[in-house]
């Protein structure tokens, strides 16, 4: 048998879950409701019980039989009542199944004791049996087993009583007993078919928020995947800054933004000088090291609103909104002299940090990054073949 088809696997003669976990769950998913039933239920069949008071007066008249009678609808229809608050209260088949099973068994022992008060009226008690049957199945919430072993009591207790009490011949004992045999079957088998299909569709519900379950974590891994992948695109892996890509998108959404407002907007190109000797003398890992001490200067130097991305091998790109030449100028002599203040290990004490920027401004909606970038690399270079560690500015007068 399959794993889907063991989800769906019901006992053919209880209608219950042979798995007692997926029970004990179905019982609790259908608490609220059989509550509420059984506190419907309760007060209509003791309103029943009480109304055939009066045909017990019509019967016998204000005799002893009718007292008897009298005093075990009473106790009948309070015990009813009392369950029924109980039950609404306190009820459930995952732990209080006996609760809802003791109106069924106070109803067959109060219908068993009528036959001995009212012998006479045996034909007309075998009907309400017969109801009082198809109640105990299909009228009043309970577990099928309970409902069949009160029913089973109920058929045996009242044919015992009418052999004796009512003296009915063997013969008749045998046509009411085919009776309330098929009145039990009928019951029997449909809340058979109730549960059976009830627990399925449970099953059913089940499966189906497990496959909605599993659904979302799979969305929730894909949006991680997407989230790592887009980190991964939009981010340096060794320094944290913007990749180049991503910078570039950036930068150029800011450029745009810049011209369509008449803003001013600068660009820095900023190369760590001597670095291949660096990576020589000390080697690629404290080269790296380096790289990213000097990318968080960077980013703790600028502001919020300034775009920084790695360009490549040592080379910084930082775009800067909202910008004109002389401050940018302030930003990138105060960036310079952090990255010379930097500390450093012992093992490399004896090195000299510094850079190397070139600053280009747009100058109108014709400057494209491409443009600015090419002008501020200019720049970079002009600076080292001065002697590096210096910031230079793109003039008005110079061709890119």
């Amino acid at each position: 048998m399959s794993q889907q088809q063991k989800q769906y696997d019901i006992h053919w003669l209880t209608g219950q879950f042979f798995d007692s976990s997926k029970e004990s769950r179905y019982r609790d998913s259908i608490k609220a409701r059989v509550r509420f039933e059984s506190r419907l239920a309760l007060p209509l069949v003791s309103v029943v019980v009480a109304m055939f008071g009066i045909t017990d007066y019509n019967l016998l008249g204000l005799t002893r039989e009718f007292y008897w009678l009298l005093t075990m609808r009473i106790a009948v229809v309070s015990s009813c009542l009392v369950l029924a608050f109980a039950i609404g209260r306190w009820g459930g088949y995952s732990r209080n199944a006996w609760l809802h099973s003791l109106p069924l068994w106070i109803l067959a022992t109060g219908i068993i004791l009528i036959v001995p008060l009212r012998p006479e009226s045996i034909s007309t008690q075998i009907t309400a049996v017969v109801v009082a049957i198809m109640a105990f199945y299909l009228l009043i919430p309970n577990l099928l087993t309970v409902a069949a072993l009160a029913s089973l009591y109920l058929t045996v207790g009242f044919l015992s009583a009418a052999a004796v009490y009512a003296g009915i011949p063997s013969e008749n004992v045998l046509r009411v007993s085919l009776l309330l045999i098929m009145a039990n079957i009928v019951g029997y088998c449909a809340l058979l078919r109730i549960e059976f299909l009830q627990r399925k569709q449970f099953a059913l519900l089940q499966d189906e928020r497990e496959q909605n379950r599993d659904l979302l974590k799979e969305i929730k891994h894909r949006k991680s995947l997407e989230a790592q992948l887009r980190m991964v695109a939009e981010r340096d892996a060794l320094t944290g800054l913007d990749s180049r890509s991503h910078f570039m998108k950036r930068a150029e959404a800011l450029l745009q933004r810049a011209q369509l407002e008449k803003t001013p907007f600068c660009l820095f190109m900023i190369d760590v000088d001597h670095f291949k000797r660096i990576n020589d003398t000390w080697g690629h890992t404290r080269g790296d090291l380096i790289l990213t001490k000097i990318a968080e200067v960077c980013e703790q130097s600028l502001r919020p609103t300034d775009v920084i991305g790695r360009f490549g091998g040592e080379e910084f790109v930082v775009g800067l909104p909202h910008t004109s030449p002389s401050e940018a100028q302030t930003i990138a002599e105060r960036l310079k002299e952090n990255v010379e203040a930097l500390p450093l290990t012992a093992e490399l004490s004896e090195l000299c940090l510094s850079v190397t920027i070139g600053i280009a401004a747009a100058h109108g909606e014709e400057d494209d990054l491409d443009v600015l970038i090419t002008r501020a690399d200019n720049m970079l270079y002009e600076g080292k073949r001065e002697g590096r560690n210096r910031v230079v500015m793109f003039g008005e007068g110079m061709d890119s």
